[in-house]
């Protein structure tokens, strides 16, 4: 792990750490349902998170969840390519990230790849299908996550993932780079 990448993943995972407590709440407009407020509260509020993580104002429409389970979104940043949005509220908390990509190519892996594991949601539990907008992935633990799991755990799998999708994009970037070297030499010996 590099000298600069440390720091930013101890900020990430003291920043989970601090917004992992969550507690069982049921819908204060349903009866019997419970739904993760970060999730409802942002459909319903029309709170809408830019790139930098502030929150613009909120829309008209009748508020379905009360702010007061909401807490304030967090945004820790390494560059302005690479961040990650904690958005914590009393029974979930949503973690979406933006990944360096340097070139087209880092573009184009990266969004096929996240593509080809958001597919596969179910397999992950806590990965969400659509990520929030300007991330590349988002997760969503619930309190029913944290009682099923160690909270720790969960921050580890966050954070490893963090570490790993960086060498994983870097080495797929390599093999086609590579390929690409062996077609061109394959073609360019006919000539």
């Amino acid at each position: 792990m590099s000298a600069t990448l440390r720091p930013y993943l101890n900020a990430v995972r003291h920043t989970l750490s601090a917004a992992i407590c969550l507690q069982n709440f049921n819908s204060q407009v349903v009866e019997r349902h419970n739904k993760p407020e970060v999730e409802v509260s942002e459909n319903n509020l029309g709170l809408d998170f830019k790139y930098d993580g502030k929150v613009e104002g909120e829309s008209s429409r009748e508020a379905r969840s009360s702010k007061e389970l909401l807490m304030t979104p967090v945004v820790v940043s390494r560059n302005e390519k690479e961040r990650v949005l904690v958005e914590p509220s009393i029974n979930s908390l949503r973690i979406s990230i933006a990944i360096k990509q340097a070139d087209e190519i880092e573009k184009i892996l990266c969004h096929k790849f996240m593509r080809f594991m958001m597919m596969r949601a179910e397999n992950f539990i806590i990965l969400r299908r659509k990520p929030i907008e300007g991330y590349d992935i988002s997760f969503l633990i619930t309190n029913l996550h944290t009682e099923q799991m160690f909270k720790h755990k969960l921050v580890d799998f966050v954070i490893h993932f963090m570490e790993e999708i960086d060498k994983e994009i870097s080495e797929m970037k390599l093999a086609v780079n590579a390929r690409a070297r062996e077609c061109a030499l394959e073609y360019l010996k006919r000539f």
